[in-house]
């Protein structure tokens, strides 16, 4: 009887995480669970997407459940129909991230949700958004210095987009072992934008600067709406390949909404669909973020990266709407181009914010929506950038 209860014992997660050696590590990927619980549920921080993030990572770090089989996933040629013989739910479920199926549906989902209005009647705010990209360039030859190769160094530089299906995407085809640190470290980031933004953006303005009132945007006709996604969608797939999957996913979203004849798609792709993808994605991108994965050298320096990219991005934008306030003669407030990270609509509610603490009466943010949006595009087209240089 007493073997019988010592033989299960030695079968439960208890024995295997005291007893066994390495047990400590799974002790602190709770740690960092919690505290990535915290961010969600009590600051609110991505709580969409960093909540079903955080619970994956759990699960994947319970002794002996065996949830998540990344084994099934090694090498170049992965044998799918094993994955389904062998593999458990969220194995599966998986398949969605390395298929590439789940980043272009929430960028569909993304593109019905965004209004591009002031991206439209202030085409200038598109040059914030690239300015901003200079996040992605700068982490990803900071990661090269750091002796990452290129693949591993342009799937870190991607956390400078602000964008997690981004990161994820190019992720999963460059660099499929650090999904787990990458999602963490680019969700976690964009979580924090409003505590990383404002001291950089009041270090490089002034506070006349800040204080700039700019005019109302000019009204966009329904023409311009419906003809900026098929317009955008032909430029960029043609002038980058790689980039069409997001780009063109991210602009049929919008084209449902824009078009006035699609509501029902329009409703499903902001709503169910890209609810549900959200769930699926988050889930099985934490579970690849096992404790003898994450717990490393690798993956501290990936989240010291990845801030750094954030700061660059930030700075990147913020010069450009610095230059743009001198050639305007102080018509463009340069905190607006903080929000050329894509982070939708974080980031420009950050550059209201910033404005509104020098004068309550300034109202920035339709204008902070230009680079912001133009940011989503930003992203995508460095990812495919990086993809089409690394992606073989």
């Amino acid at each position: 009887m007493l073997e019988n209860i010592l033989d299960f014992l030695m079968t439960t997660g208890f024995y295997k995480l005291v007893v066994t050696e390495g047990g400590w590590k799974y002790l602190v990927m709770y740690l960092i669970v919690g505290v990535l619980f915290y961010l969600a549920i009590v600051k609110k921080f991505e709580p969409l997407l960093l909540l079903p993030i955080t619970f994956g990572m759990l699960l994947t770090n319970l002794p002996g459940a065996g949830i998540m089989h990344m084994e099934l996933f090694q090498g170049t040629e992965i044998d799918y129909l094993r994955v389904l013989k062998e593999g458990g739910l969220l194995d599966i479920l998986y398949l969605g991230v390395k298929l590439g199926i789940y980043p272009p549906l929430i960028f569909m989902g993304v593109g019905a949700m965004t209004d591009f209005s002031p991206l439209i009647a202030n085409p200038k705010s598109l040059l914030m958004g690239a300015g901003a990209q200079f996040g992605v360039f700068a982490a990803f030859f900071l990661a090269l210095i750091f002796g990452f190769n290129f693949e591993e160094a342009a799937s870190i530089g991607i956390i400078g987009g602000a964008d997690g299906p981004t990161a994820i995407y190019v992720t999963k085809t460059l660099a499929p072992d650090l999904l787990g640190p990458i999602a963490v470290a680019a969700y976690s980031y964009m979580a924090l934008i409003p505590i990383i933004q404002p001291p950089f953006m009041k270090l490089l303005t002034t506070k006349k600067e800040r204080r700039i009132r700019m005019k109302n945007l000019r009204p966009v006709s329904k023409l311009e709406k419906v003809i900026f996604p098929i317009y955008v969608t032909l430029i960029v797939a043609l002038v980058l390949p790689d980039a069409a999957t997001l780009v063109g996913a991210l602009m049929l979203g919008n084209l449902f909404k824009e078009s006035g004849v699609a509501d029902r798609l329009s409703k499903t792709v902001q709503n169910e669909l890209c609810n549900i993808v959200t769930i699926m994605l988050g889930l099985t991108v934490g579970a690849t973020a096992t404790a003898e994965s994450f717990l490393s050298v690798k993956t501290l320096l990936i989240i010291a990266i990845g801030l750094t990219a954030f700061i660059f991005g930030t700075v990147g934008g913020l010069v450009i709407g610095k230059i743009m306030c001198w050639i305007t003669k102080g018509k463009i407030n340069p905190l607006i181009g903080s929000a050329g990270v894509s982070a939708v609509p974080m980031a420009a509610r950050v550059a209201q914010s910033v404005g509104q603490k020098e004068d309550p009466s300034n109202f920035l943010l339709m204008h902070a929506m230009g680079p912001n949006v133009a940011g989503v595009i930003g992203s995508a087209v460095a990812a495919g950038v990086f993809l089409s240089r690394f992606g073989g």
